[in-house]
């Protein structure tokens, strides 16, 4: 298929995109070469939509559970124009040691994005990088001082801001006033995400090599929790339901309303309900996020039932003309003195990709925004311009995220200046900015990358 035309069918997902152009620059670049690291649910979600939009030919493939490694490496034959099985390794620094990708998607849990990231812009590749960047906030500070360094494109995985829905709101709603004066946001989620399982510890199974999969985390007995998908209530792989869900809707309020580093940030909450299930993450927390004059609040809870049943997980914007509530699902714009209240769902463009309807675990609704979020990336290291969520955007919505977790810890608000990437007259918040290391693994360092 001629590249402009694969391409230029590709760009729907960024039709009211202002980077839209930016991303039809890709049709004029030479074939890109991909390996992904991290070959579970969401690498393959995201490789998958690549290929969707790019005639990209995937080269490496990298995990630590061999059978899920071979799977993806199967799927991956099937669905890439040259139907070449990638090669296929246990180790991302043998794959990294090529020196032959042009592109590097990182989609490992949390506690393994950094130092892969780090290594792939070392070795002169683009990475595409899962959000949270990080567990902590040295690591992430870290990963946007490699971007920079080795000068490479760096996306985060915050594909809010690639959402077509999304777009249309901040661009029909809040950039032409409609709110007025945004007094106060809300973003939560309701989900109940968090496991209430208490499964016995167990010998890992056959070709998965958990020595390496826990990597620079601490050492906890196997236990089928975490792998595949529910490491995430664990912290020692990751921060929680703030890391995970809260997240993709600060970052997506930082966008639309054009905010940067939060003042302050204070948080609180626990394990109020369900002790008794393996689970270590919180499932309650409030945390307010401080930008000037405008709180930024957040809540999830675990279990009973949503104030909104539309609107489990999204956003709210308050202004004194009128309400925008948005989600991954729809948004809704309510007026306050009169006129048209709109209503919009997300378009799945199954017409248009017929392969989403089958392709297992995927979630429809999503695909659209990471093909324009793919797009954005390609089209960013066409031009030399950042994208739109840039490694430095992916890092203040993190660290934002990881200051919410050391409040709450702490049990005061923290003050973070972005300048000195300190927390102001608090030594012991600071000790807690860079969590230690398991042997013979380094934490990576912002002045050493």
């Amino acid at each position: 298929m001629d590249r402009r035309y694969f391409l230029q069918s590709g760009l729907s997902a960024l039709a009211l995109s202002p980077l839209a152009k930016q991303a039809a620059a890709f049709a004029d670049l030479a074939p890109q070469r991909v390996g992904l690291i991290g070959a579970g649910w969401y690498g393959k979600c995201d490789l998958l939509r690549l290929l969707q939009v790019a005639p990209v030919e995937v080269v490496s493939v990298c995990d630590v559970d061999r059978k899920m490694l071979e799977e993806a490496g199967k799927i991956i034959s099937e669905r890439q124009s040259s139907h070449k099985t990638p090669r296929l390794f246990g180790d991302y620094r043998k794959m990294l040691a090529e020196k032959d990708l042009d592109i590097v998607l990182v989609a490992t849990p949390d506690h393994w994005h950094a130092l892969p990231m780090i290594e792939a812009v070392k070795s002169g590749a683009h990475v595409y990088v899962q959000k949270p960047t990080s567990v902590d906030i040295v690591e992430s500070q870290s990963m946007l001082a490699a971007a920079r360094k080795y000068n490479r494109v760096v996306q985060v995985g915050t594909q809010r801001r690639s959402t077509p829905h999304l777009i249309e709101a901040k661009k029909q709603i809040i950039d032409e006033g409609k709110l007025g004066k945004v007094g106060m946001v809300e973003v939560y989620c309701y989900y109940h995400m968090r496991t209430r399982e208490n499964p016995p510890d167990t010998a890992p199974p056959e070709g998965f090599d958990y020595e390496m999969w826990t990597g620079p985390a601490p050492m906890r007995p196997y236990n089928k929790l975490v792998h595949p998908r529910s490491w995430r209530a664990f912290t020692e792989y990751g921060n929680g339901i703030v890391g995970d869900m809260c997240i993709h809707m600060l970052d997506c309020v930082r966008w639309m309303l054009n905010l940067g580093w939060p003042d302050s940030v204070s948080s609180e909450g626990g394990i109020l309900v369900d002790k008794a299930s393996k689970a270590n993450i919180s499932d309650t927390q409030t945390a307010t996020f401080a930008f000037g004059d405008l709180p930024v609040i957040w809540q999830h809870r675990t279990y009973g039932s949503s104030p909104d049943p539309k609107y489990p997980w999204g956003l709210t914007i308050y202004g004194d003309k009128g309400t925008l509530r948005a989600s991954v699902n729809s948004y809704d714009f309510q007026p306050l003195h009169g006129g048209d209240a709109i209503h919009r769902d997300v378009v799945m463009e199954l017409d248009k990709y017929p392969e989403d309807n089958t392709e297992k675990d995927l979630e429809k609704h999503v695909a659209p925004a990471i093909r324009g979020h793919m797009l954005d990336f390609l089209g960013a290291i066409a031009s030399g311009n950042k994208p739109i969520a840039d490694i430095e955007q992916g890092h203040i919505s993190t660290a934002s995220c990881i200051l919410a977790n050391m409040s709450m810890q702490l049990g005061r608000s923290l003050r973070f200046n972005p300048e000195t990437h300190k927390i102001e007259g608090d030594d012991a918040a600071n000790q807690l900015l860079r969590r230690p290391y398991r042997q013979p693994w380094t934490h990576p360092e912002p002045d050493q990358v």
